[in-house]
């Protein structure tokens, strides 16, 4: 039996770095888009607005962002080595990435999936050694730079997230798909090692040492077939690889191709080329090995220890690259084995008697290195005296930040916890790590008030099903508020965002128990309930509330709650579009009905300030972030920097001053008096 597929061929353009230069690429991109494509959209990689001192480029923003130029198809920029201006960011936070009609701009660790079924996969910035390892929080567009965090991200979503949808309109939107791998990568920076192993000659000797060693990471486990990188030297150079292949998959070879900038300096006497298109159609699994390109080389990213570099100044007839040169024999004795062929240098201290992979360089950190674990320079990681530290119990000290769910303790993991311990029967404590998940039960639960360890402080009123609390790292400032750029902050006392939290233990509101489910939901949502309360307060300070809740189906469990957060009355109208914006990158359709669904399921939603509420059920078991509506929210009120409970976290004196400030306000209002 003959089975045919019929592929949907799509044909893309990809741009280098515009650096400002708007008008003249849309004339050029126009030009191309009517003599060569069609083209279904446009990859703007690198840097799209320039550095935002540039005068031209500031002025040819603003008439982008105002519609005064339009893009000629659908274009999808990114963040190269510069800043992006304070009015991108601030459109990007009102409308989630669509800047105008036609231009998106993409996040620093994004993944998309288009309406052909096509995986693209973006990380944005430059790569910053100091920084990539010294900073534990993914920096935003203010920052030229991503972190580990960032590169963190966008695997986590490539591995664990292969449903997630496009930013497309929503008419656009493709089916799920079930491979984690990518088709497209896009960056600025260049792979570290994409230079080895080619015999293709190089336009700039400075290509080879210019690549950044996390994509070398990102592009081992997402497999792509296609790597655009616009970095490539401080004049940016086009440079086209051979291509390779990735052992293990059928019928998927990968190739790179690093453009020049647009209007950029020549470089070696040419001109570099600053656009590329191809045609590509969704991967199909075949049973049949497709055949191995002419001209592929062994796949540098996964053969290693790395090959000499063919230097700049080789001949243009030099096909191979160990050709006239005379290549050591492997010996017994393994002297021979070690020594790099005649040209090669080491990449850390420049020397020609060994490779990199045993330079004695290796061991020490680059300068202004920052050691993650004890925040302190002079050792990696893998080093720090530190790294080993007992805590208080006598197991691993925790990382900073840690907090015992059990007793509140930073000196020690839950596992080692001395109450936890106590509570445990010989019976059902696990011998091993590989035993199954313990669920936590009332007595070590964060939100149980039967917890000894429970934040009391935090506490503002107590009713007979539920209870009102500040949460740890609450996302609203109540000190330095001028610190955020343009804040639209409610002046609620304390900060006004609240937690109401059922008082019996249950992982979601859906799992209350039959007996208490009626009085728990009718003390949060009839009139004189603590949502109405919270309506009220809120409304006398000119903000409506938000209430959301994620519920969370966990094999640890959880304790049910519903955050509600105080907006300003001019952002009211926009919480719909950013929570519906938010969703689509994430693969997320809210409905505004409740919808059949089982009994021990994940779900989110949340009530707009008209009442109205958006719902989505995790029916696919797909990973969601217990941190979404903060987010959310945190992005609407452009304080992406609290979008982290972690690094809101404030003294117990300031947080008792701001739930005193709260109770005085909410006193009026409390149903519970």
């Amino acid at each position: 039996m003959n089975i045919f597929f019929v592929l949907l061929i799509v044909i893309r353009l990809v741009v280098g770095s515009a650096m400002g230069s708007i008008p003249t690429l849309f004339d050029k991109m126009s030009a191309i888009h009517e003599k060569h494509g069609p083209f279904n959209l446009a990859l703007c990689i690198g840097d799209f607005f320039g550095p935002s001192a540039d005068v031209n480029g500031g002025s040819y923003t603003e008439k982008l962002l105002n519609g005064q130029l339009r893009a000629p198809l659908p274009c999808y920029i990114m963040q190269g080595e510069h800043p992006m201006s304070e009015i991108v960011i601030e459109q990007f936070s009102k409308t989630n990435g669509e800047l105008c009609d036609n231009v998106f701009l993409l996040t620093k660790s994004q993944l998309m999936t288009t309406a052909e079924g096509l995986r693209i996969a973006c990380l944005g910035g430059t790569y910053k050694p100091e920084i990539y390892h010294g900073s534990e929080i993914p920096h935003g567009f203010s920052s030229p730079y991503y972190t580990s965090r960032t590169v963190s991200k966008l695997l986590s979503s490539a591995v664990s997230s292969p449903a997630s949808k496009t930013p497309l309109r929503s008419s656009t939107v493709s089916a799920l798909r079930s491979s984690p791998l990518v088709d497209v990568f896009i960056s600025h920076d260049w792979p570290s090692a994409v230079t080895e192993l080619s015999s293709v000659p190089l336009p700039s000797p400075e290509l080879p040492d210019v690549g950044s060693p996390p994509i070398d990471e990102i592009i081992e486990k997402i497999k792509p077939r296609y790597i655009f990188s616009s970095g490539g030297g401080v004049s940016p150079c086009f440079w086209e690889r051979e291509p390779f292949t990735w052992a293990g998959e059928t019928d998927r070879v990968c190739r790179f191709v690093g453009l020049g900038a647009f209007g950029g300096e020549p470089v070696g006497g040419r001109k570099q080329r600053w656009f590329y298109a191809f045609a590509i159609a969704p991967q199909v699994q075949t049973t049949e090995a497709s055949s191995r390109p002419a001209n592929a080389t062994p796949n540098p990213f996964t053969n290693r220890p790395r090959a000499y570099k063919r230097p700049f100044e080789a001949a243009e007839d030099q096909t191979f690259r160990w050709e006239n040169v005379q290549r050591s024999k492997r010996t017994h004795t393994g002297v021979e084995w070690d020594k790099p062929p005649p040209g090669y240098r080491c990449k850390r201290c420049d020397s020609t008697d060994h490779f990199i992979n045993t330079c004695p360089e290796r061991a020490k950190p680059p300068e202004n290195y920052i050691c993650r674990t004890c925040h302190n320079p002079g050792h990696f990681v893998r080093d720090c005296p530190t790294r080993h530290a007992v805590g208080d119990t006598g197991g691993r000290k925790p990382h900073e930040g840690y907090v015992c769910r059990a007793c509140g303790s930073e000196l020690h993991y839950i596992k080692d916890c001395p109450i936890v311990q106590e509570r445990r029967t010989p019976d059902n404590r696990m011998s091993s790590r590989r035993g199954p998940t313990r669920e936590v039960g009332p007595d070590e639960c964060w939100f149980c008030l039967s917890n000894p360890a429970l934040t009391k402080h935090l506490i503002v009123t107590i009713g007979e099903e539920c209870y009102l609390t500040f949460p740890k790292g609450k996302l609203l400032p109540t000190r330095n508020p001028g610190h955020y750029l343009d804040p639209e902050i409610p002046n609620v006392p304390g900060g006004g965002h609240v937690l109401i939290v059922p008082i019996a233990h249950c992982m979601t509101l859906d799992t209350v128990s039959s007996e208490l489910r009626t009085s728990v939901l009718g003390e949060c949502d009839r009139h004189d309930s603590l949502t109405a309360a919270l309506r009220a307060l809120y409304a006398k300070y000119n903000a409506t509330a938000v209430f959301f809740e994620t519920g969370r189906i966990s094999a640890k469990g959880g304790h049910a709650h519903i955050q509600a957060v105080p907006v300003p009355l001019s952002l009211q109208d926009r919480v719909e579009t950013a929570f519906r914006d938010a969703g689509k990158l994430h693969g997320v359709e809210f409905n505004t009905e409740e919808s059949d669904h089982g009994e021990r399921e994940s779900y989110f939603w949340v009530e707009l300030p008209s009442g109205r509420r958006l719902i989505y059920r995790n029916q696919g078991g797909l990973p969601f972030s217990v941190q979404f509506g903060r987010n959310v929210l945190a992005s609407l009120l452009k304080m992406d920097e609290r979008s982290d409970w972690k690094t809101c976290l404030q003294s117990e004196e300031d947080d008792k001053a701001d739930v005193l400030a709260f109770k005085t306000a909410f006193s009026p209002f409390d149903p519970s008096r």
